[in-house]
């Protein structure tokens, strides 16, 4: 029997409509996948849907030392109860002898300075992404810093570059543990061993750090440490330096405490010498936050760690470097940004992740340290350099250049890490890195 033209099957029917279903299973499908692709900047959705944790840095341990100085009838620090606390502290984390408690981590570098004898003219060897703190001490010794390129994805000091620097009138090196991330500090010893030079290790942003194992500031001459606010323990503003050298570590009192050498009163006030003491206040307060030193420090980096596990792979991306015998406290995360690699600029790849719910900042200092107007003018004091109009120095700023160091501040966007964050939070900060990558990857 002959069916109509315009007649389908029962069987016919269950194929075509089979076949549209799936079809438009697909596209549904091919839909949602290119809405996970899109850029929340563009409508898609966030991959970081929760803000930021933000750690309770302070509380009833601090209280309670604060309330134990309050019932002293002294605030002084030499040899009261609080700044006592505090080198037992340390030392039980550093090892060191000598313990210096100070103002500011600025003031513990100029201390380092000035016990390693740094006089006008003599050259100091150390970074250009840094604090201007890393250098003012060297300054005001009428002494000169010099600059030595960096490592691309530590942005530590490069051992080669270093070596490369040296002149008859250097005296020192101070390694900037950037970041939290060791310097490799055993060349650097062996450098400043080989041409009998002070290695000052700047670990203002390392509490905590470890170089192969051991506690950063064991392998300098000086360590020097900042209990600034943003530290990773603080007490609002503050330092401590510190030294196991039986010759300059007696220095470090006497150049924080206005000349007084407090081991033999008989070398008192034979130098020049800044008041850079601690009250007992923040002695009691830095004596409490020791107490949460292995806890942040340990916290920040497993997910510093985590946060390069989940980064890598990923176009145009380069993630910060850390050697595995080292621990990165993770101060921020420094990671680069490969321009060949991508089609936007640093500014609108910030924008898009911004977008996805993470916060990163571009860029961390806006110049190299020599590209900074006093720098650049030569003009330290009062517009002026006694150092250089005595003769002292020949060196121009204006045409110090260090390729690595100015690439990596082109370059650079920072994360910040904190000890509050868990794992779950940190996925899914790298999925909206990865997300922005995919989106411009050229």
């Amino acid at each position: 029997m002959m069916r109509p033209d315009n007649q389908v099957s029962r069987r016919e029917f269950i194929a075509s409509t089979s076949v549209l279903l799936a079809a438009s299973q697909l596209g549904v499908a091919q839909t949602a996948g290119n809405d996970a692709d899109k850029l929340a900047l563009d409508g898609g959705e966030k991959a970081v849907t929760r803000p930021a944790p933000k750690p309770k840095r302070w509380g009833e341990p601090e209280l309670q030392q604060l309330g134990a100085a309050v019932q002293q009838n002294s605030l002084y620090y030499w040899g009261n109860a609080q700044t006592k606390l505090l080198m037992d502290r340390f030392r039980a984390v550093y090892g060191h002898k000598f313990v210096q408690p100070c103002s500011s981590g600025t003031a513990s570098l100029h201390i380092a300075v000035a016990a390693a004898g740094i006089a006008p003219g003599d050259e100091v060897i150390t970074s250009a992404i840094t604090d201007i703190g890393t250098v003012i001490g060297t300054l005001f010794q009428q002494a000169v810093p010099v600059f030595a390129d960096l490592e691309p994805q530590t942005g530590c000091l490069d051992p080669a570059d270093v070596e490369r620097k040296i002149t008859p009138k250097t005296r020192a090196i101070i390694a900037v543990h950037l970041a939290g991330n060791p310097c490799r500090l055993a060349e650097l010893k062996e450098i400043a061993d080989k041409h009998k030079l002070i290695l000052i290790e700047d670990c203002a942003q390392a509490w905590g750090a470890l170089y192969r194992g051991k506690p950063i500031s064991s392998v300098g001459d000086i360590g020097c440490f900042s209990l600034q606010d943003t530290k990773h323990i603080s007490c609002g503003d503050g330092g401590v330096v510190t030294s196991s050298d039986e010759k300059l570590g007696p220095l470090l009192t006497k150049f924080g405490d206005k000349g007084s050498n407090r081991f033999n009163p008989k070398d008192s006030a034979t130098r020049l010498a800044p008041n850079y003491r601690m009250s007992e206040l923040q002695a009691a307060f830095v004596a409490a936050q020791l107490t949460r030193l292995e806890g942040i420090a340990s916290q920040r980096a497993k997910l510093g760690n985590l946060f390069t596990e989940e980064l890598a792979g990923i176009p145009g991306i380069l993630t910060h470097q850390v050697r595995p015998d080292d621990r990165c406290v993770y101060w921020f995360y420094m990671l680069r940004l490969v321009p060949a690699k991508l089609r936007c600029d640093r500014a609108t790849f910030v924008k898009a992740i911004a977008a996805e719910g993470a916060t990163f900042t571009a860029g961390y200092i806006a110049l190299p340290l020599y590209g900074l107007p006093m720098f650049q003018n030569h003009g330290f004091f009062a517009g002026r350099w006694p150092t250089k109009e005595c003769g002292l120095t020949k060196m121009d700023y204006t045409k110090v250049k260090c390729p690595e160091t100015e690439a990596i501040l082109q370059t650079c966007m920072r994360f910040q890490v904190n000890e509050a964050m868990d794992e779950d939070y940190i996925r899914a900060v790298a999925r909206a890195v990865r997300t922005v990558a995919k989106h411009y990857a050229a």
